[in-house]
C-alpha cells in the first residue's frame, strides 16, 4: 500500500503501534540538534515528524496543544515539545522533551558566546557579525510574514494585528497589556462573530488527513492528564520550591545586588511577565538588559540574536548568551575565571527562564485537554497570535533600525547592510532557502565586505 500524506481516497493507514519511553527519548534528543529556524522553524518540524511522518499525534490535538502554548509566556516551541512529551509518557516524558529541546543549544551557545567576547574585536569575526545582522533583520521580517499568513486570515485578524503594532510602535504599551486587550476581542469576538475567529479564520479549512494517529482526534484523554486538584497543588507547590531554593541560596551567599542574584530575578519576570513567544520576549529582554542593566550593548544584543538563529533549540536561548557577556565582561569570579563566570551565569539565567515553561504545561495542561472543541478559548488565541504579528513587525523595524543607522539617524547609513538585507529578504521570500544558509552566507559576504574596506 503506497499512500501520500492527505489521501483519503485509499484504505486508511493503521494506527502507530504505542511508542516507548526510550524511543521518545532518542528522537528529543535529535530534536534537540536539529530544531532550527527559530520557533516557526522548529514547530513546522515537530509537526512534519510527529504529525505527519510518525503519527504519534493528530493535527488538531497538535494545533490545541500548540494554541495553549501560544497563549503562555515563554518558548512555544518548547513549551509544545514538552506538553506532548507529557501527554505520551506523563511528567518524565514532558520532562525529557522539554529539557532536550534546550540542552544542546546551552551548550553550544557558552562556547560561541565565548568566541564572541573574547575574539571578537578581530577583524575577520567582525567581518561575519557585520554580514549576519541584516540577515537576522530579514529573518524577523520573514517571521512576522510566516506567522501572519498563517493567522490573519480576515479582516477583523489584520485589524488587531495593526492595533498591536500600532500600540507597541507608537505608544509603548508593553506587551502583557496588548495579550490581554487581544484576549478580550478574542473573547467577545467568539461569542458575538464566531465566523471570524474560528480556525482558520472562519473559511473552514479541511484539515489534511495523515492516517490514523496515536494520539488521534477522539482518543480518550490518559488517566495521568485528566485534572484533579490534587496533581494541580503538588505541580504549584514543587514549582514554588524549584524557584525559591535556588533564588534564595544566590541571594543568601551573594547578596541581592549581585550580578547572579539580579539576572536569576530579571529573567524570572521575563519568563513571567512576556508573551508572545521568543520574538516578543526579545524586546523586553533588551529593554532590562541593555538600557537598566548595562550587562551588553545593542550590538552586542543583536549579534547575541544571530547566534540564537544559528544554533539549534529555542530562539529565546539568547538569553543565555545574555548571561554569558554580563558575567564575562564584568569578571564576577575575576580576571582569571571569566569563562567560569559566563558559563555559571548561563546556566542561571537558563534555569530561572525555563523553570516556568515546565510549571505551565505540567499544571494547565490537564485542563486544556478538557477544551478540544471550544471556541470560547480558541477565540482568544486567534486573537492573540494575530496581535503577536504586528509585535514582530515591531522587532524587526526595531533591529532594522540599529543595523542601517548604528549611529542613529544622525550618522552614516550603512548602506552595504541595506543591500545584504534586501539579498537575505530576497533569498528566503523569492526562493524559499534556509535560514542556516542564508545566515552563512551574508556572514561570508560580511567578511569579503570587511576585507575589501567598504565598511
Amino acid at each position: 500500500m503506497n499512500l501520500s500524506p492527505g489521501n483519503t481516497t485509499a484504505d486508511p493507514l493503521p494506527t502507530p503501534s504505542e511508542v516507548s519511553f526510550w524511543d521518545a527519548f532518542l528522537f528529543w534528543l535529535k530534536l534537540g540538534f536539529i530544531s532550527f529556524g527559530g520557533p516557526a522553524g522548529q514547530i513546522a518540524i515537530m509537526h512534519q515528524e510527529l504529525v505527519e511522518r510518525r503519527r504519534w499525534i493528530s493535527e488538531k490535538r497538535f494545533l490545541h496543544a500548540l494554541n495553549y502554548c501560544m497563549l503562555l509566556p515563554g518558548p512555544e516551541a518548547q513549551q509544545l515539545a514538552t506538553y506532548i512529551g507529557w501527554l505520551m509518557h506523563r511528567t518524565w516524558g514532558g520532562i525529557v522533551a522539554g529539557v532536550l529541546f534546550v540542552l544542546p543549544s546551552l551548550f553550544i551557545l557558552i562556547v560561541l558566546s565565548w568566541v564572541y567576547i573574547a575574539y571578537g574585536d578581530v577583524g575577520w569575526v567582525a567581518g561575519l557579525f557585520y554580514g549576519i545582522k541584516p540577515a537576522v533583520t530579514a529573518i524577523v521580517v520573514q517571521a512576522a510574514h510566516r506567522i501572519g499568513s498563517r493567522a490573519l486570515k480576515n479582516n477583523v485578524l489584520w485589524a488587531i494585528a495593526a492595533a498591536a503594532f500600532v500600540a507597541i510602535f507608537a505608544f509603548n504599551i508593553p506587551f502583557p497589556y496588548i495579550v490581554i486587550g487581544a484576549a478580550l476581542v478574542g473573547y467577545v469576538g467568539g461569542r458575538y462573530a464566531p465566523d471570524y475567529f474560528k480556525s482558520g479564520g472562519g473559511h473552514g479549512q479541511a484539515q489534511q488527513d495523515f492516517g490514523a494517529a496515536l494520539i488521534d482526534d477522539h482518543t480518550p484523554t490518559p488517566a495521568h492528564a485528566l485534572f484533579r486538584w490534587s496533581h494541580l497543588t503538588c505541580v504549584l507547590l514543587a514549582g514554588l520550591l524549584l524557584w525559591v531554593v535556588p533564588m534564595l541560596l544566590l541571594w543568601a551567599t551573594l547578596g541581592w545586588a549581585h550580578t547572579f542574584t539580579q539576572m536569576a530575578w530579571f529573567f524570572t519576570k521575563a519568563a513571567l511577565l512576556t508573551f508572545g513567544g521568543a520574538y516578543a520576549v526579545l524586546p523586553y529582554v533588551y529593554q532590562g538588559a541593555v538600557g537598566h542593566y548595562g550587562w551588553l550593548t545593542p550590538t552586542q544584543m543583536i549579534d547575541g540574536l544571530a547566534l540564537g538563529e544559528t544554533t539549534p533549540g529555542p530562539l529565546i536561548m539568547v538569553v543565555a548568551f545574555v548571561g554569558f557577556v554580563g558575567a564575562y565582561v564584568k569578571a564576577v569570579f575575576g580576571p582569571d575565571l571569566m569563562f567560569l563566570a559566563g558559563a555559571v551565569a548561563a546556566t542561571i539565567v537558563t534555569w530561572f527562564t525555563f523553570l516556568p515553561s515546565f510549571i505551565f504545561i505540567f499544571a494547565g495542561a490537564p485542563f486544556i485537554e478538557t477544551t478540544h472543541n471550544s471556541l470560547k478559548f480558541t477565540a482568544p488565541l486567534l486573537a492573540i497570535t494575530a496581535a503577536v504579528v504586528g509585535v514582530i513587525l515591531n522587532l524587526a523595524l526595531f533591529f532594522g533600525y540599529h543595523v542601517l543607522w548604528p549611529a542613529g539617524f544622525d550618522g552614516k547609513f550603512e548602506w552595504p547592510s541595506a543591500l545584504i538585507a534586501l539579498g537575505a529578504g530576497i533569498a528566503l521570500f523569492r526562493y524559499k532557502v534556509g535560514v542556516i544558509k542564508v545566515v552563512g552566507a551574508c556572514a561570508l559576504i560580511g567578511l569579503m565586505v570587511s576585507l575589501a574596506g567598504i565598511r
